[in-house]
């Protein structure tokens, strides 16, 4: 399935995409849950009640009349893996960061979560603002201690993101936090793909395109954490929940890593495409008086 937030006439609902039509869940079904977190938390049993419903009898939309909103809109947590891929530590290393040896997270402020095609603000704090594409995973379960063998069974899918940073406010902080959660810098969907449509995580393309031109392009089997081990090692830590977002790593070919470092303008229009997920679109704008 293809779950999604969305808006249309004002209401705000969940539900699934097929072809070009929104099929709104709780409208056809009135024991499904009314947020994606709900009808995470739920469990298997919603999914499949999810499932079942028949595009021919349920309420639905046309794709092209309704706002998709971030899948999950309120997710408990955004964590966020640091240099990922090899070629990225390159460019980490040559912009004079220390590189640890074990993996690298941070947290993006919830705050910062942005729907899939809305403007992206240029802060009036700073004007180096970065693109970072990646390859996002929804948990489904609450879960602790998850193995790397079971770390496929937590997952409820996969989302497109871009952890859009601003550079000089990520190097005031050993946490990156700050520099990664200004307002309308987590924009991720369109949608989450879910766990059973995708095969092999590890097997899909990840691009980012500014300007139409593609800045970044790589095999998400290029991780050197796989999304498993991300899993293992985060739910060592914490507890996960149901609608968690995970991203997991971008390549090389930010702007800060080129020479000399290239950040994104107002009117600049970034786009992060996954074969097999989809893509999502923002276009820069100033930071409004106000905030």
């Amino acid at each position: 399935m293809r779950l999604v937030t969305f808006n249309c006439r004002g209401h705000q609902s969940i539900g699934k995409v097929i072809g070009q039509q929104v099929i709104d869940l709780p409208a056809s079904d009135a024991s499904l849950p009314r947020t994606m977190r709900e009808l995470l938390q739920a469990g298997p049993a919603a999914m499949a009640r999810a499932r079942a419903v028949d595009a021919s009898v349920g309420v639905s939309y046309p794709l092209a009349d309704v706002r998709l909103d971030a899948p999950v809109p309120n997710p408990s947590k955004y964590l966020a893996i640091g240099m990922n891929y090899r070629k990225h530590v390159a460019e980490a290393i040559a912009a004079g960061i220390k590189v640890p040896d074990s993996q690298v997270w941070f947290n993006k402020q919830v705050s910062c979560v942005h729907g899939p095609y809305e403007p992206v603000q240029m802060p009036r704090a700073s004007d180096k603002l970065d693109y970072e594409a990646e390859l996002g995973v929804i948990i489904g379960r609450r879960c602790r201690h998850v193995s790397v063998e079971d770390a496929p069974s937590v997952v409820a899918g996969y989302v497109v993101c871009n952890d859009v940073s601003v550079r000089d406010w990520q190097m005031r902080s050993p946490t990156m936090m700050l520099g990664k959660s200004f307002n309308t810098h987590g924009p991720f969907g369109p949608w989450i793909v879910t766990a059973d449509e995708v095969p092999d995580p590890h097997a899909l393309q990840l691009r980012m395109k500014l300007n139409g031109e593609v800045r970044q392009e790589i095999s998400t089997g290029e991780m050197i954490y796989d999304i498993w081990a991300q899993i293992a090692y985060l739910s060592t830590v914490m507890t996960l929940e149901p609608g968690d977002v995970l991203a997991t790593g971008t390549p090389s070919g930010v702007g800060v890593g080129m020479t000399p470092p290239s950040f994104v303008k107002v009117g600049d229009v970034m786009r992060v495409e996954i074969d097999g997920i989809g893509h999502i679109e923002s276009v820069v704008v100033a930071e409004p008086a106000g905030g």
